[in-house]
């Protein structure tokens, strides 16, 4: 019997680490596809995958596992997206979606539109949720429920494609905002690229002596510091100018900070402060 929240008949989900799992959970809870096929390069996650029921089926061959998908979920690092984008361009799936999870998304959108046969419809997203946590093991049906999810489409993106995946998001319980390629890399390098690298680097800094002193307010600091360093330098080499840029603002802020401490100018120091004590609980 024809479910009424059906919104695909196969969907092929490329990458069953802790995000393509946790999606697979969800689709399969809401009831979105008829079946779920995994995708991937490791057989263990592929396994705990489905012994979690977060995939119906599960394949090593990217092509094999592709075949009558009419969605296809690219939900691997930036750059093996990429990758998998160049191999999608040398075949022709009429009428299939392809959308990703990728936490960049200009350069992402660029290649798709560059090397995908214009039957093949794109539409890129990026569901801003997630862990520093890796693998199917922490997989979470709920992820994605009351989260924002950010689509980046263009004026090639088509309409029908665009609409269906909206509503794939909207019932998986996300809150869509339509955002430009760009727009969406300018925003992301401040509220999340730039806070992830700020903790490496803090991290980085860190005498080693010193780690066995450290307080629940440095582990939460820097929790995203145990993110996997490969997705991560992935993200800072194909978001660099945005990256930059909110590396260099930050800078300026330290710089300031330094200098009214080495005055030993207070009524600077507490204005920087207070002003991000201000902003901070804007967030709350």
């Amino acid at each position: 019997m024809f479910n009424r929240k059906e919104l695909f008949r196969r969907v092929a989900i490329v990458g069953v680490g802790f995000m393509g799992a946790s999606l697979g959970l969800a689709v399969k809870k809401k009831g979105l596809a008829r079946e779920v096929i995994g995708v991937g390069r490791h057989e263990a996650a592929l396994k705990q995958a489905k012994d979690l029921g977060a995939i119906d089926e599960w394949t090593l061959d990217f092509t094999k596992g592709i075949i009558g998908a009419d969605l296809i979920i690219l939900a691997t690092p930036v750059n093996t997206i990429l990758d998998f984008i160049e191999i999608l361009g040398k075949q022709h799936r009429r009428n299939c979606i392809i959308t990703d999870l990728g936490s960049t998304k200009s350069t992402i959108v660029e290649r798709a539109e560059k090397v995908l046969h214009h039957s093949v419809l794109f539409v890129g997203s990026h569901p801003l949720v997630g862990s520093e946590k890796k693998g199917p093991a922490h997989a979470n049906a709920q992820l994605y429920e009351g989260g924002v999810c950010v689509m980046t489409p263009t004026d090639k993106t088509n309409r029908l494609a665009r609409e269906k995946i909206r509503q794939f998001w909207v019932q998986l319980g996300s809150n869509v905002k339509l955002m430009k390629p760009q727009e969406h890399d300018e925003v992301l390098a401040y509220i999340s690229h730039l806070p992830h690298l700020l903790a490496f680097a803090l991290m980085k800094a860190m005498p080693d002596n010193f780690l066995e002193y450290a307080p629940q307010g440095l582990k939460d600091t820097t929790r995203v510091a145990a993110s996997d360093p490969d997705m991560w330098r992935d993200i800072a080499l194909t978001n660099h100018k945005p990256i930059l840029k909110a590396l260099d603002d930050t800078v300026k802020i330290l710089a300031a900070m330094r200098k009214a401490i080495v005055g030993r100018d207070a009524e600077v120091l507490t204005d920087i402060l207070k002003t991000a004590k201000d902003k901070r609980r804007r967030l709350d």
